[in-house]
């Protein structure tokens, strides 16, 4: 890190949310009481008082000073005094609007008399506040709120990974894994193959249809066609054509292309704008990878036969029937989770829990947890 980079920001920890809510709360409830205090209404009214004599203030202290503007002069002390009669009796720091008054009720008016009749209100001004300082201390209030929600959503996060990690940590290493990764690797390189033939002689339009019908199966998770694309290749007679002869078409000039396509237009303005989803086709939705949860399996397989037997050899729709068969297997889970312990447990991860710091620190992320909901509860 250079010098200019400054310190890294570290994150608050549970202590210093905690203390952070607490304050924001005493505050809140400190200012809360004090406009309960004097009264809502009152309050209020203040606020209304002191924002009028700042705005005459505002206005006047220029033109009506010294030997200024007269007229100004007169307006400025018959509505000042308008002002302060208008005041409730019983208003909170009423005398210092009084006194204010009393200090711009001179034959002439200096800058001083000025600043003496603002020092006058300046109690109401604190009164004033009390609604910013009200509004402040609610934000903070939010903020911290906030704060604490989001590291309980953090911890929450944690918590299900170690929970993973432990679960990995009690994993079967001994299990047979490769009776679930070899039928699968198996069904995964058979679709391969077949779906890139299939791309390479299908005519597109029978392509994308197959592609659109896949929406029934949404664990097959193909990026749906373009809807103008599926409807040229379905009206026009370039979609009997396979999908690398489209690919090539849309490399051509306009006058070489109408030597290929009955409507060179037509082609240009639907075609190549959508060659990047054309180039992503590929196999991948089909296949299954790394062993997932046996129930995700089961109904994946499902879907997975339906659709395979649309293109594949008969060979790759009963890899496809064997992954049901696979995901029924009443050691699935145990041996998945050794597959899986295998590929991504580190070896830190594997001396951390041997070490007992995974299930040292699960306590921790529950405790900081607890304390954190509690707080936000009360």
């Amino acid at each position: 890190m250079s010098v200019a980079d400054g310190p890294v920001p570290t994150e608050p920890t549970t202590d210093d949310l905690l203390a952070e809510l607490r304050d924001a709360r005493a505050e809140r409830a400190e200012v809360e009481a004090e406009i309960e205090r004097h009264g809502e209404a009152s309050v209020q009214a203040v606020a209304d008082a002191v924002g009028e004599a700042a705005r005459l203030f505002e206005r006047y202290e220029d033109s009506a000073t010294g030997t200024g503007d007269f007229e100004a002069y007169l307006e400025f002390q018959s509505q000042f005094a308008e002002l302060v009669d208008g005041l409730s009796e019983d208003l909170p720091e009423r005398d210092g609007f009084e006194a204010a008054d009393d200090a711009v009720d001179q034959r002439t008016i200096s800058e001083s008399d000025f600043q003496r009749a603002r020092e006058s209100i300046e109690g109401a001004r604190r009164i004033a506040d009390l609604l910013d300082r009200r509004e402040a201390a609610e934000e903070r209030v939010a903020d911290a709120e906030r704060a604490v929600s989001k590291r309980l959503s953090a911890l929450d996060r944690r918590l299900d990974e170690l929970a993973d990690l432990r679960r990995l940590g009690d994993a079967d290493l001994s299990a047979p894994t490769e009776e679930l990764t070899e039928p699968i690797e198996r069904y995964d390189a058979a679709v391969r193959d077949d779906f890139e033939g299939y791309v390479d002689e299908a005519p597109v339009r029978e392509l994308l249809t197959l592609i659109e019908t896949t929406r029934l199966y949404p664990l097959v998770e193909f990026e749906r066609p373009p809807a103008d694309l599926l409807t040229y290749v379905e009206d026009h007679a370039v979609g009997a054509e396979p999908l690398p002869t489209l690919l090539s078409y849309a490399q051509y000039s306009g006058s070489k292309l109408s030597h290929y396509v009955e409507d060179p237009t037509a082609f240009e303005t639907t075609v190549p704008v959508h060659r990047t989803y054309l180039d992503r086709i590929d196999a991948e939705p089909l296949t299954v990878g790394s062993p997932p949860p046996a129930d995700r399996l089961r109904h994946l397989a499902a879907e997975l036969v339906s659709v395979t037997a649309r293109f594949a050899d008969e060979e790759t729709v009963a890899l496809a029937r064997e992954l049901q068969a696979l995901a029924r297997r009443d050691d699935y889970d145990r041996i998945r989770d050794a597959v899986v312990a295998e590929a991504e447990l580190t070896a830190d991860q594997r001396r951390a829990l041997q070490d007992g710091e995974i299930e040292a620190e699960a306590e921790r992320c529950r405790e900081a947890r607890e304390r954190l909901a509690r707080a936000l509860e009360d």
